[in-house]
């Protein structure tokens, strides 16, 4: 237990490569912690190399939980990984200090801070919604939410697609709109608990360093054979997992599209990109939380 008789929960946040995951081992093995998964993509099945989930030796060594549990072919929300964890935190002793660690940050931001409770979404609406939307251009989008939903227009500002498409979709299947779900009063599900925050910070040519040997040593060990396994099971391509990074390069490679060389450059300079992505949103939304190295 922490101060009080409160529970006790560290969130180790930070880009790709940063080395969370062998912080968040070595800080749960000194303390019987359990460590639980806190990125979007580790939560599935099939990639574990691909989408660097801890290994299997690892996750021996000190408990571990919501990693790779999820079917590749399931559409998992942020609000579904939130009552996942509900459900693990409510089945751990509570003596046990909790380590969330990974790099989506907006689930790190609903364990603070709440989520809003929206029903899922049928994947056949979402693919119309972004067909619809393939033929407008930046204004056109969003005008189109503009007349559907003009406060997440104006929370939104811009016209990403995603979250354009997210908006409508909700508004469409539900006849809500997405604002009035968020705005809905949500309870922190650690609103309880003494929380310890920190950002993994590397130098950013140190962390671009990490990546290149990162995925040119996950290209042979294993995540070719990742992502033939998942190629098998003949999946939608619009599902998450198939847009992980990595998946796509490596299929080019395998369809003779692109060389080796290629494919690990490509999926390289996505990683880097993507992380360059994870330390803006942490700087913008976290900016008070305490910074580490590694």
């Amino acid at each position: 237990m922490g101060v009080k008789g409160r529970r006790r929960a560290v969130l180790i946040a930070g880009p790709t490569a940063s080395g969370k995951s062998a912080l968040a081992l070595e800080l749960a093995r000194a303390q019987g912690g359990v460590i639980i998964n806190t990125d979007a993509m580790q939560v599935y099945d099939t990639l574990r190399v691909v989408t660097a989930r801890p290994s299997a030796d690892e996750e021996a060594l000190a408990e571990h939980r919501l990693y790779g549990v999820v079917p590749a072919r399931v559409r998992f929300s942020t609000g579904q990984w939130l009552g996942a964890v509900r459900q693990v935190t409510e089945e751990i002793d509570p003596e046990r200090a909790l380590f969330f660690v990974g790099g989506t940050g907006l689930y790190f931001d609903a364990l603070l801070n709440g989520f809003a409770d929206i029903p899922p979404i049928a994947a056949e609406l979402v693919l119309q919604v972004q067909q619809e939307i393939q033929a407008l251009d930046a204004a056109g989008r969003l005008a189109l939410l503009e007349a559907e939903d003009p406060v997440s227009a104006a929370r939104l500002g811009v016209a990403d697609p995603q979250r354009l498409t997210r908006a409508l979709a909700v508004k469409r299947a539900t006849g809500r709109t997405l604002s009035s779900f968020q705005d809905a009063p949500q309870a922190a599900l650690l609103g309880g608990f003494e929380v310890e925050r920190m950002v993994l910070d590397p130098d950013r040519q140190v962390l671009r360093e990490r990546i290149a040997r990162r995925f040119a040593a996950m290209f042979e060990s294993g995540a070719v054979e990742e992502v033939q396994a998942l190629r098998a099971q003949e999946l939608d391509p619009s599902l998450p997992v198939m847009k992980a990074i990595g998946v796509p390069e490596i299929g080019d490679w395998l369809e003779g599209r692109s060389s080796k060389e290629e494919a690990v450059r490509l999926a390289t300079i996505a990683t880097q990109q993507y992380a360059k992505r994870q330390r803006t949103w942490f700087r913008n939304r976290f900016a008070d939380w305490p910074r580490r190295a590694s």
